[in-house]
């Protein structure tokens, strides 16, 4: 994962349908995805595409939410982050938390309604 801050370093698509969504960018934009997620939730990764692509993935939603594109920003500290942007006049959609690798990470969304995500790469 990249070390850039406050840059757009990974997308995800949620879908309850993640094979067709995949094969449907394999097909468009040639782009190949490896299975890195539990028995339980599906969650391909995209190999990396040419150089300065951001990463991303297909989660699998299946079907308890709504389908949904997202970009994050990378960010230094997902809290203080979280803690500006509703100063800013944002909207906490999902609090920060860690998964089980340590990345830290937060969905929000902007004054206008537009939903996106920040978070923090897992220390070295």
């Amino acid at each position: 994962m990249s070390t850039i801050t406050n840059g757009v370093t990974w997308f995800e698509v949620g879908t309850d349908r993640p094979e067709e969504t995949g094969r449907f960018y394999t097909d468009l934009f040639g782009w190949a995805f490896s299975e890195q997620g539990t028995p339980e939730t599906s969650y391909r990764v995209a190999e990396p595409g040419p150089e300065g692509s951001i990463q991303g993935a297909i989660r699998d939603t299946g079907g308890t939410s709504p389908n949904y594109a997202i970009f994050y920003v990378q960010v230094a500290d997902v809290a203080d982050t979280v803690r500006r942007a509703e100063a800013a006049g944002g909207k906490v959609l999902v609090p920060a938390r860690s998964n089980d690798n340590g990345l830290t990470f937060a969905h929000l969304v902007d004054p206008a309604g537009n939903h996106f995500g920040v978070f923090t790469p897992p220390a070295a």
